[in-house]
């Protein structure tokens, strides 16, 4: 993974990661976060995967139920945001669209993705730290104000 600072300004950077083929998304992105002290973020990202997973939240039994994508896919949107989590250190959530050979689609919470061949990401910093705090009534954890 390659990585460049682009704009800062006021608090606030915008930083450019492109991820090679073999990285694991989700960990790279979590790793670059802890080392750039990320506190609050908005992300956004496209390219593709050789096999990623997403994942849908099954409120009744509070876990994500996991969908497995398992061949070449297209990451044709992945959104995300990064706050403080519970433990002090940057917490990721994103979420995914992915298109896959015939044009048909899958997507939801992104839970990994193995880069083939980049991905492209766009990480914007915000002054105001967030802080994602964990609701055991609903078995995650959501940005608290």
């Amino acid at each position: 993974m390659k990585s460049k600072l682009v704009w800062e300004s006021a608090g606030g950077r915008t930083f450019v990661l492109v991820l090679d083929a073999g990285d694991e998304a989700f960990g790279e992105i979590t790793d670059f976060a802890t080392r750039a002290v990320l506190k609050a973020a908005s992300l956004t990202a496209l390219g593709a995967f050789e096999r990623a997973t997403v994942g849908w939240f099954d409120l009744q039994k509070k876990e994500y139920r996991r969908i497995v994508v398992g061949e070449q896919c297209e990451g044709l949107s992945l959104l995300g945001d990064i706050a403080v989590g519970d433990d002090g250190k940057p917490s990721l959530h994103m979420h995914a669209v992915l298109g896959l050979h015939d044009g048909s689609v899958r997507g939801g919470h992104f839970m990994q993705g193995i880069v083939r061949p980049t991905l492209e990401v766009t990480i914007v910093e915000t002054p105001a730290h967030l802080r994602r705090k964990k609701r055991p009534e609903l078995g995650l954890a959501l940005i608290d104000f």
